[in-house]
């Protein structure tokens, strides 16, 4: 198992080096343009020349520039807060909707089928008092 590390090593240097070079904006790419670094780390990857170039030279790795926003940054300053749901009221006030709607859906059934009960109830009570057979039917 261990021989395969060196392998699974390069191999995972030469994906990060590849998927961070297609995500870098081109204004942060210096000395070739990015497609030129993409060719490299493609072509050199196998022998670790192209990944190791480009983390090394290939990428402006320093403050971004004025006027720009990292995500980071983005998120750092529009924090969305957590509420669990049992703090939450929207979500509380939505379920006691939907229980209550599906309650009335329910009971609605329900009193259906009792109200067909108590007719067929009733109609074998007049069958039995004109001295009909109730279950002739």
């Amino acid at each position: 198992m261990l021989r395969y590390l060196p392998f699974l090593l390069v191999l995972a240097l030469w994906i990060y080096a590849f998927i961070d070079c297609l995500n870098t904006p081109e204004e942060q790419v210096r000395g070739l343009p990015k497609v030129v670094w993409v060719i490299i780390i493609l072509l050199f990857g196998e022998v670790l020349v192209g990944p190791i170039a480009w983390l090394v030279a290939g990428k402006y790795r320093g403050p971004v520039p004025a006027g720009g926003s990292t995500p980071s940054e983005w998120h750092r300053n529009h924090r969305a807060e957590f509420v669990a749901p049992d703090d939450n009221p929207e979500f509380l006030k939505s379920l006691k909707e939907e229980a209550a709607s599906s309650e009335d859906v329910k009971d609605e059934a329900l009193l259906k089928d009792w109200e067909a009960d108590l007719r067929r109830r009733e109609e074998e009570l007049r069958r039995r008092e004109r001295g009909e057979d109730p279950k002739a039917d």
